[in-house]
């Protein structure tokens, strides 16, 4: 028999968009947990019952959750890093993201038990899809062998990140994912000769 409350349906959608909208309307700063949950129409334990801080909730909410779905097998290791690279560009674009990232990241980094939550639950898991990715080109002998996670990891997000929080130009006419599919397929097929 299961103990404790079950979780209501609708309450993780609520809170999601509740998070998006005090984005928005008000900034990182003053997306709190109290406002989120008043903002959503539930209490402070439903949220955190799901999510144990305000850094981990924003990211889950505007960046992408904790679980992944599988990386998308178009085939060719050169048509999957074009899908990651699609999937994290659309993780990334959009006003919230921007508004929120520069402050979530500056909290993350100040808090070493939070840091140390955040890479298992994101980061560990955004390496896990990108091992998914990386051992079907090795069965397809793209590759001779697994290069490290954390190097094609950097490799693919570095540029997307740079590009969409840091340039103020718009993307490349072809766009942003499509351009550096190319060279960060070279770059991924050298870490793994």
């Amino acid at each position: 028999m299961a103990r404790g409350r079950p979780r209501e349906e609708g309450i993780d959608d609520a809170v999601r968009e509740a998070v998006r909208a005090l984005l928005t309307e008000s900034g990182y700063q003053r997306c709190t947990i109290d406002a989120v949950a008043a903002r959503a129409g539930v209490g402070k334990a439903a949220v955190y019952r799901r999510w144990r801080s305000k850094a981990e909730l924003v990211f889950a909410a505007v960046i992408h959750p904790v679980e992944l779905e599988p990386p998308e097998d178009t085939g060719s290791l050169r048509g999957d890093v074009a899908a990651v690279l699609g999937v994290i560009q659309s993780s990334l674009d959009g006003p919230e993201v921007k508004s929120a990232l520069p402050s979530l990241l500056a909290d993350v980094r100040a808090d070493p038990a939070l840091e140390a939550r955040f890479g298992e639950a994101f980061l560990g898991r955004e390496r896990g899809y990108l091992v998914l990715m990386l051992e079907r080109a090795v069965v397809r002998g793209e590759l001779s062998r697994r290069p490290d996670p954390a190097l094609v990891h950097s490799i693919l997000l570095g540029p997307v990140l740079t590009w969409l929080h840091l340039f103020t130009e718009k993307p490349p006419s072809g766009g942003l994912a499509a351009s550096l599919a190319s060279p960060l397929h070279a770059a991924v097929v050298a870490l793994g000769a």
